[in-house]
């Protein structure tokens, strides 16, 4: 019974371990697809434009209780961070209706640009996203560094780009120094 006992349980730890690594572990996407966004006003964004700046691509839909729950909180994230250099898209889903996307992104006053994925064609590009809200937080070199389905911690979110928008200042002001160096001034 000794032996039975402990292959049980071997097998359960394993088990148990499997799952919490496979839910746990990000996306297989590792780069930031190269793709374009189109906006409800009309905009295109190019992804790779954005490069040299931390990015969140959120996807949501109108009818999803959390995503709507997120809003305000990702407003004023936009709001606060405005002029940093990070940036916000969202991207609502293939199957919410053109209309409801313009009226909600309408009633809740949303600063950042807003796209229809019309044809599934961006879901596709960030690993079949299917459940809202996922998002991405995008680093400034272009690497996925947080993959998230559901409700965004957004304090933890803020500190994250907070310490990328530092580093990036830190390189920035470091170049500017070694160029000025090598000027001879």
């Amino acid at each position: 019974m000794s032996l039975r006992y402990s292959l049980f349980t071997g097998f359960a730890v394993l088990l148990l371990a499997l799952t919490a690594w496979s839910w746990l572990s990000s996306s297989g996407l590792s780069s930031a697809p190269d793709i374009s966004f189109k906006t409800i006003d009309g905009r295109e964004i190019q992804l790779t434009s954005l490069r040299g700046s931390p990015v969140l691509i959120t996807f949501w839909a109108t009818t999803c209780p959390g995503c709507i729950k997120e809003m305000p909180h990702l407003v004023k994230l936009y709001q606060d961070m405005t002029g940093t250099g990070f940036e916000i898209i969202s991207v609502a889903m293939s199957y919410d209706p053109p209309n409801q996307v313009v009226s909600m992104a309408q009633r809740k006053n949303i600063p950042y640009p807003v796209s229809i994925d019309i044809d599934g064609k961006l879901a596709k590009a960030f690993d079949n996203v299917i459940l809202t809200p996922t998002s991405f937080l995008i680093a400034p070199d272009g690497k996925i560094v947080r993959h998230k389905i559901g409700e965004m911690n957004i304090e933890n979110l803020r500190q994250q780009i907070e310490v990328m928008l530092s580093q990036q200042k830190q390189a920035i002001s470091y170049k500017q120094e070694g160029n000025h160096r090598n000027s001879g001034t």
